[in-house]
């Protein structure tokens, strides 16, 4: 029995409308791949263990949380290009600045390290407050930094004049440089060096009962010493750790030093290896040298020693 074309028409209809209705109520939305990295003013870079990610050269975000006040960090310039993790792309080196409002501009070398799919930015490594700094190049596949900076213990109103080169070394696997020592035709002469010859950079800290700590962020933990020009065997110390800066002041009798008044920025951050560091630095009693570029601090009660390089 043939049926009648009104109802052939308005069954047609109902399953049209209905295939019309599950297609648009379940449209399947395909996302895009995200898109590469092509410009290396524009990632994240990891700065004093915070992930600060520029636009367009420059980024702004606030002091601390719900705080009114910025910190400003902005792509500086001193571009150098060239191979740092042996994979025989070009990777590119670069200063930039950071800001908190106050009279302090900091300095900081970074890379961006460039791979199939874009730029991937690296941690960077401080080179200090108002400096002036001069050229950077990729010199067989370490970054060459050279700057101006003041003597120790000349005010911050000096303009930058003592010539410095800080030479780094990456770990192609935690994207963290690692400072080179300088080069002391082989071996340095303990007996030449002084706690002012320059910034020492934290490389650990060994216990007596086999427990070490190493940083994960070695380049944020830094150490310098500023003589008394007033005070033979006496100074100030101020220091970087992953989180803040500290100052403090220091007297030595022999190899003998304590390091006291010890005072901090307040801020707080999560997975901090601050107060490790700070509690070795309080516990320190005596220093030596060695023939590798090293500052080692014995530890109270022969509990350890802390080394720096």
């Amino acid at each position: 029995m043939k049926k009648p074309l009104a109802l052939s028409i308005g069954v047609g209809l109902l399953i049209g409308l209905g295939v019309w209705y599950w297609l648009t109520s379940h449209t399947v939305v395909q996302t895009a791949p995200p898109q590469a990295a092509t410009d290396y003013k524009s990632i994240a870079y990891m700065i004093d263990g915070q992930s600060v990610a520029l636009s367009n050269g420059r980024a702004s975000t606030p002091a601390a949380p719900g705080s009114a006040s910025r910190v400003v960090t902005e792509y500086f310039g001193n571009e150098a290009t060239g191979d740092l993790n042996g994979d025989g792309i070009p990777d590119v080196a670069f200063i930039i600045t950071q800001n908190s409002g106050g009279s302090g501009t900091f300095y900081y070398a970074v890379a961006a390290i460039k791979t199939a799919t874009g730029y991937l930015g690296t941690d960077a490594v401080i080179l200090g407050d108002r400096i002036a700094p001069q050229t950077t190049e990729i010199r067989d596949g370490k970054v060459i930094v050279n700057y101006a900076d003041r003597n120790p213990g000349e005010p911050m109103t000096t303009r930058p004049s003592v010539g410095k080169t800080l030479v780094l070394k990456l770990d192609p696997a935690t994207l963290q440089f690692g400072i080179v020592a300088p080069n002391f035709e082989g071996e340095a002469d303990p007996s030449r060096m002084t706690l002012q010859m320059q910034t020492w950079t934290w490389v650990s800290t060994l216990y007596n009962n086999d427990t070490s700590i190493t940083p994960r962020k070695a380049s944020a933990f830094t150490l310098t010493f500023t003589k008394d020009p007033f005070a033979k065997n006496e100074g100030n110390f101020s220091a970087t750790t992953d989180c803040n800066r500290v100052n403090g002041v220091y007297a030595i009798s022999g190899n003998t030093i304590v390091l006291s008044k010890m005072l901090s920025t307040l801020m707080a951050c999560d997975g901090s290896q601050e107060q490790d560091f700070t509690k070795s630095l309080a516990a320190v009693q005596s220093y030596h040298f060695t023939s590798k570029g090293e500052l080692i601090f014995d530890l109270k009660f022969d509990s350890g020693t802390m080394t720096f390089r």
